[in-house]
């Protein structure tokens, strides 16, 4: 029998409710959990390890002077979502990603929704990820962003925030496909007992989704990796073995009469889409890094004439820049008249004058995020701070008050999850992939769930010490 840990009082817990009843939707695993031995899950998660380390489901943590690989850890209590939450769930991911393909089209065009006076000119224009060379560069169908990860996170109050958009190369899909894959190998019985959405078709609805974005008739893909020193490379060759496509790097390619080609044993092969896990400024050292060794010479100049597709597209990054996030839900309001389905956390944007001295005198209480950040790194958890690490943020804040942003801390809600002192509820997010063309939106159902492993930890990003869990989202 496993005795389940009651949540914190004022949180929301995914499995059991604040009187240590269990949800309904958690009830027939919550039966299952109890008739287990209780070290049964200690050796599953051990043979979890093994055929982890066999397959080579590693990543590298960058600034690691070790330079070793690491598992990200991986718990075999799954995170269950009812199939009506996980229904208005996706209605509002869709309704978000379409808002924000609208926004980079006008932002790279039209500037409308910058005339109308609903977002500062400046916030786009001298934003750092802001790409002038796209300015009048029309894609197919309108679509820049064909792959999207937005992080959202349940608070106390039960609803659903989004917390983040990632729209330049965003990662973790094989996580999610890999856990589940994992879960069905070590519980196969749980399938037999439960309706579970299936998430393995995703490959296939990537590769469709990029061959849609291409003009030609029969696409060739392939997908663009920085080489096996990146931290996400297992992504980068599990994504490319799946879709059964090509994993080249840089240097496999060039440019020739505007079109891309393919070096290959039986000769040159002209590449019409490329799924690119590269950031713009490496992509092409004639328009961009000229010290880049891992894009290819002239892939600009055939991109702009519309001989090939880059997924995502360059100059995405403004949109999932921290500065721009507060304005998503005018996004929607104004490109698609409707109200936004899923809220924004609140956020404080510290150019603001009045906006910084708020969060300079509650920095104890606050989040505090560089704009341009991402991993976890460079942000600061004010109720978990040091005074010195307070006060250091104070300086930051006071030299460059535009690169940050702060929000609440917010009670990410919990999961029971498996950890050395027996099972206790950790906090955990969500980020579901949403795919995009220009015939519609489509996902598979649920995402990739992280889970801050220490506890009290609000912090998931598997570079800081989170672990993964498997998403099931149950079907009618």
């Amino acid at each position: 029998m496993h005795a389940l840990t009651l949540p914190e009082p004022g949180h929301h817990d995914e499995m059991l409710l604040s009187s240590g009843a269990v949800r309904s939707h958690y009830q027939h695993f919550a039966n299952w959990l109890q008739a287990q031995p209780p070290e049964m899950l200690a050796r599953k998660r051990e043979e979890a390890n093994q055929l982890f380390h066999r397959v080579g489901i590693t990543f590298a943590v960058y600034g690691d002077d070790s330079g070793a690989e690491r598992l990200i850890p991986f718990d075999t209590i799954p995170r269950v979502i009812p199939a009506a939450e996980w229904r208005q769930l996706e209605a509002g991911l869709a309704q978000r990603v379409r808002a924000l393909n609208a926004f980079l089209d006008d932002i790279y065009h039209d500037h409308q929704i910058i005339k109308a006076g609903r977002i500062p000119a400046e916030q786009v224009f001298a934003n750092a990820q802001y790409q002038p060379l796209m300015q009048g560069i029309s894609l197919p169908d309108g679509i820049w962003a064909h792959i999207t990860g937005v992080d959202l996170i349940r608070h106390a109050d039960g609803s659903y925030y989004v917390l983040e958009d990632n729209l330049r190369v965003p990662s973790g899909v094989s996580y999610m496909l890999e856990n589940r894959k994992m879960m069905m190998r070590l519980f196969p019985e749980l399938f037999a007992r439960h309706a579970i959405a299936p998430v393995d078709h995703y490959p296939t609805l990537l590769l469709a989704t990029l061959r849609q974005a291409s003009r030609q008739e029969n696409p060739t893909v392939v997908v663009l990796t920085p080489g096996q020193h990146n931290s996400a490379y297992f992504e980068h060759a599990f994504l490319a073995q799946q879709m059964g496509v090509e994993l080249v790097e840089g240097r496999d390619l060039f440019v020739r009469d505007d079109h891309v080609y393919m070096r290959t044993t039986a000769g040159h092969k002209r590449i019409d889409v490329i799924y690119r896990r590269i950031d713009d400024a490496f992509l092409d050292p004639l328009a961009f890094r000229p010290d880049s060794m891992l894009g290819v010479p002239g892939l600009m100049h055939a991109y702009r004439q519309g001989n090939v597709v880059l997924t995502n597209a360059i100059g995405t990054g403004v949109a999932d820049d921290k500065s721009i996030y507060p304005y998503v839900p005018e996004m929607i309001r104004f490109y698609l008249g409707e109200e936004p389905i899923l809220h924004n956390v609140e956020t404080f944007q510290c150019r603001n004058p009045s906006e910084l001295d708020h969060v300079l005198a509650n920095l104890d209480k606050l989040v505090v995020k560089e704009v341009h950040g991402a991993g976890g790194y460079g942000m600061l958890v004010g109720p978990a701070a040091s005074r010195a690490e307070i006060e250091d943020f104070r300086a930051r804040l006071l030299a460059t008050p535009a690169n940050y942003i702060a929000q609440p801390t917010l009670c990410l809600s919990s999961c029971p999850t498996f950890v050395e002192s027996g099972i206790a509820p950790r906090h955990i997010d969500l980020r579901p992939f949403v795919l995009s063309s220009g015939r519609e939106t489509t996902m598979v159902a649920g995402g990739l769930t992280r889970v801050a492993l220490k506890e009290g930890s609000l912090v998931v990003n598997s570079s800081q010490g989170g672990g993964t869990k498997d998403t099931w989202v149950l079907e009618d």
